[in-house]
């Protein structure tokens, strides 16, 4: 017995000195609170956080300011792009006025200038990494704006000297040209081929020298030259040939009056080359200035783009590796901690684990392991060690009470078991009573029901455990009675659906009663139709009009329409006037050739959407499900129009606008009376497939 127990001793002992080190750490861990040893590890994560901020933080300054850089210098491209777009444009206006000058053209140039000076004198002024060239971009930009003012001086002179020294000989020669045709007494005159070659030279050059004002060019002033030199040319011929003073006078007159019109064609053209001179050196060149200086200042801001990227970039990236530096350094120290602190509890444990697997197998004379310890799991093991010997003492009380005791469990053996049968026998009872009661129609809110009542079982359950982990707040109360009383009430909404459910399916199949055919007149079934709608109409705010023309026969099924009209009508009550909302609704109906009906049933109310619409006669749809709604309403309807009366149903609706259902149905209806839905021989509705026209 004692070399047993030498070699328990010394198995028990640490093989290695790795495991005696970590003995006497989990021995020194002990020594600390477990509360203290886990708040340790919070501790930690806390740290991990409170650095991983500040570097982020630290981080997110050195990205902002260059973000800051990145935005300005995106900012300052878009001031240098307008810059650039309005000058631009100012230059071709300022051509456009050149030729073609008009006072709305000045307005617009006079507009623009204010457009680009505000532009430099604002935004370009107050942007700080334009502020050193905003200088040079006003000074080139008033050396541009300034050329257009004395390019307007010299248009205006231009201007001046083609209507004075130009258009007013050239008038007075065509005055003189007139006057020698006049004085000319036949065509015949030896002086008429002369004086017809003079006038062509005349209109040619007066063409020419308006196609040169108009736009300067070489062959247009050539061309006037050409021609003034032929006028030239002719005049004396035309002296030599007249047979009168009246023509020679004028001869006279129009040769001075050439020598006046050659002379302004000439001033006409150094003026003109003057505003060629101003164009090309002052508006053109300034403009080409402005350009390169945008340029050069769009190359600056590219570089500067491109370093703060890149100071983005490696910042961003330094963040990264530090944080995962730091990241792996706090998880190393956390999961060290963290094993240490687990071994601290998990050993111990194991020690109880094994002196309560002795005492529940009968060996009370193992001692229990820990008892000095300091902590939680200290604490426990002086309990066991107290319960091991209680355990010892009442040893000898149960074999006193063995015999007593198997008696007791014989009968308690006997009573569980006819407990059982009863509880079986009870469960089987409630069990076929429910599935005698559930048809597979309600399986939808059935479900829900079930679902809800899951949630709340499990909910009830949390807050039990609440209540005895702690005290309870009343925020948790509150949120407990208000989840119980939603449950409720979805419970109970779910429930009363389940019942309508089952009426609906009722009303899906046509009353047999509505499959008596005979004649009737349309125009009577209506108003009896309105006539049953009398107490509706009274509690809803509705104006109800009929257009049914007398004279109106129909060969059908009066029931089916009036299930039709009333369908309609409380659909439309329901959902196109709820809440109490007032409107009309308005019912008419008119031949449509010689075999058809048209019925149209219209309302003024809140509408549908497209969705709503598209979906508006399948069976089960409502937008109204959570106030009642079974959505077969309209399906109903459908299935009567398109199957019993053998007509075709539209509708068209406009959200907030109204919606209007357009019935055509023969006047005799087609075959022998169906119902609104088949049934399979299982109990399963199948559906009718047709097609909705909408608009």
């Amino acid at each position: 017995m004692i070399g047993a127990s030498q070699q328990q001793r010394t198995a028990e002992r640490p093989a290695s000195f790795a495991a005696r080190g970590r003995f006497r750490v989990v021995q020194w861990l002990r020594a600390v609170p477990i509360r203290w040893r886990i708040l340790s590890i919070a501790g930690l994560n806390s740290a991990v956080v409170v650095v991983l901020a500040v570097l982020i933080w630290n981080g997110a300054k050195v990205l902002g300011s260059a973000w800051d850089d990145v935005r300005q210098v995106r900012e300052s491209d878009k001031i240098l792009a307008l810059l650039e777009s309005e000058t631009s444009r100012l230059q071709n206006l300022i051509h456009r006025y050149i030729n073609q000058p008009s006072p709305e053209l000045f307005a617009e140039i006079l507009l623009l200038r204010e457009a680009v000076l505000g532009t430099l004198t604002t935004r370009a002024a107050n942007d700080k990494m334009l502020s050193g060239a905003v200088e040079r971009l006003e000074h080139v930009t008033d050396r541009f704006l300034n050329g257009f003012g004395e390019l307007r001086a010299v248009q205006a002179t231009i201007t001046k000297t083609y209507e004075q020294q130009v258009l007013g000989p050239a008038r007075e020669m065509a005055g003189l040209y007139s006057i020698i045709e006049g004085a000319t007494g036949h065509r015949d005159a030896q002086i008429w081929p002369a004086l017809g070659r003079s006038r062509e030279a005349f209109t040619a050059m007066l063409v020419a020298a308006n196609a040169y004002y108009l736009s300067p060019a070489s062959a247009s002033a050539e061309d006037a030259r050409r021609n003034t030199e032929t006028i030239e040319k002719t005049i004396p011929v035309m002296a030599e040939l007249a047979d009168n003073d009246l023509q020679r006078m004028a001869l006279t007159r129009l040769k001075a009056r050439t020598v006046a019109l050659r002379d302004g064609m000439t001033k006409l053209t150094e003026q003109l080359a003057i505003r060629t001179e101003l164009l090309r050196n002052t508006i053109d060149a300034s403009q080409a200035e402005a350009i390169s200086v945008i340029d050069e200042l769009s190359v600056k801001m590219r570089q500067r783009e491109q370093k703060a990227q890149e100071t983005f970039d490696k910042t961003l990236s330094g963040i990264s590796r530090r944080v995962l530096s730091i990241a792996v350094m706090f998880l190393g120290i956390i999961l060290s901690a963290g094993v240490l602190i687990a071994l601290s509890i998990r050993l111990p444990l194991q020690q109880i684990l094994a002196a309560m697997h002795a005492i529940t197998s009968g060996n009370y004379d193992r001692r229990v392991q820990g008892t000095t310890a300091r902590d939680e799991v200290g604490a426990m093991a002086r309990a066991v060690d107290v319960f091991r010997e209680n355990a010892i003492a009442k040893r000898k009380t149960e074999d006193e009470l063995r015999a007593s005791k198997e008696k007791a469990e014989s009968a308690l053996l006997e009573l569980n078991t006819a407990q059982q049968n009863l509880i079986d026998a009870e469960r089987l009872a409630a069990l076929g009573g429910l599935v005698a009661g559930v048809a597979h129609e309600v399986n939808n809110p059935i479900g829900i029901s079930l679902t809800v009542a899951s949630s709340f079982a499990r909910r009830a359950d949390m807050f039990e455990q609440e209540l005895r982990t702690g005290p309870l707040r009343r925020s948790k109360l509150d949120d407990f009675v208000k989840s119980s009383r939603d449950a409720a009430g979805q419970l109970v909404a779910n429930l009363h659906r389940a019942g309508e459910l089952i009426q609906s399916f009722k009303q899906v199949a046509v009353d047999r009663s509505h499959a008596e055919r005979r004649q009737f007149n349309l125009s009577e079934a209506t108003d009896q139709i309105v006539a049953s709608l009398k107490p509706v109409l009274k509690k809803a705010a509705i104006t109800l009009s009929v257009d049914v023309p007398e004279g109106l026969f129909i060969d059908g099924y009066p029931g089916s329409y009036g299930q039709i009209l009333t369908n309609l009508f409380l659909n439309a009550a329901n959902h196109a006037f709820a809440d109490g909302r007032s409107g009309a609704i308005t019912i008419s109906a008119r031949a449509r050739g010689s075999d058809d009906v048209e019925i149209i049933f219209a309302d003024n109310g809140a509408g549908m959407t497209p969705d709503v619409q598209r979906q508006a006669f399948d069976p089960f749809f409502t937008t109204r499900r959570n106030q009642g709604g079974t959505g077969l309403g309209l399906h109903i309807v459908y299935n009567l129009v398109t199957q019993q009366l053998g007509g075709r149903m539209m509708l068209e609706s406009r959200l907030g606008q109204g919606t209007t259902f357009r019935i055509i149905m023969p006047k005799v209806a087609r075959g022998e009376p169906t119902i609104t839905d088949q049934t399979a021989a299982d109990g399963t509705p199948q559906w009718p497939n047709r097609t909705m026209s909408s608009t």
